[in-house]
């Protein structure tokens, strides 16, 4: 995987960038599947629009816990070109074709989660804290 995960003052840069979208998965959330390395799985609601603004069309919100996320399906085959994890609880995921796909932290439930190799693990906890369990050496 493309270098490692980054740890600054305000967020956590996630070592994602690089990993073309393999799959994008639709259950009781859904997720990402990245180079077969990671993958980011949403269950609370996800914008996703355009990183520069005025570009393209408005934002679309996806809703996983309805299965409203069709629109998330142009993320396959993208490259992501940042992937941050705000402190905050917010998770921001930049790609190739300008997509920007952002996950609020939720009061009361689990918003996302993402994964990588070696037991790497961001949760982004009920109320926005996150938990980080890094990479084994």
């Amino acid at each position: 995987m493309p270098g490692g995960l980054t740890e600054l003052d305000d967020r956590w840069i996630l070592p994602f960038r690089g990993l073309t979208v393999t799959q994008v998965v639709v259950d009781f959330e859904f997720g990402l599947v990245l180079g077969g390395e990671a993958r980011v799985s949403i269950a609370g609601t996800a914008n996703l629009g355009w990183a520069a603004r005025g570009v393209k069309p408005d934002t679309v919100e996806l809703h996983p816990e309805r299965q409203h996320v069709a629109a998330a399906q142009a993320l396959f085959s993208t490259t992501v070109l940042s992937a941050v994890a705000f402190k905050s609880g917010m998770l921001r995921l930049v790609f190739d074709d300008g997509h920007l796909l952002s996950v609020a932290p939720d009061p009361a439930h689990e918003a996302w989660t993402a994964n990588g190799p070696d037991g790497l693990l961001l949760v982004c906890m009920p109320g926005g804290s996150l938990a980080v369990w890094r990479p084994q050496s």
